[in-house]
């Protein structure tokens, strides 16, 4: 039985190694917007992910910058304020390819 549990944790690995290699091989675009009142908006396109990813990653983007946000139509993510300087390297240690 111990060779069956091995098998599996080697698919497993290999499965998640697999998803790991999908979200690389993404390449996210990073603007911004002025909104309404001059407001800016950092916007993040080029999701290939569901809904349910991308709305995690959201969530942790606006966690980790303590602002808000959200995941508008078309998959892409909206946060408030000017978030250039930061927003790549927090996408990249997610394991996102982000073009500047």
């Amino acid at each position: 039985m111990a060779g069956n549990d091995d098998d599996l944790d080697d698919l497993l690995d290999e499965l998640d190694s697999q998803g790991d290699l999908e979200t690389s091989q993404q390449v996210l675009s990073i603007r911004t917007e002025s909104r309404r009142y001059d407001k800016p908006v950092t916007i993040v396109e080029g999701f290939d992910l569901s809904k349910a990813e991308i709305e995690s990653t959201a969530s942790d983007l606006k966690s980790a910058l303590g602002t808000g946000g959200t995941v508008a139509d078309g998959g892409r993510i909206e946060l408030q304020g000017d978030h250039r300087d930061r927003v790549p390297e927090l996408l990249r240690e997610r394991g996102f390819n982000v073009r500047e």
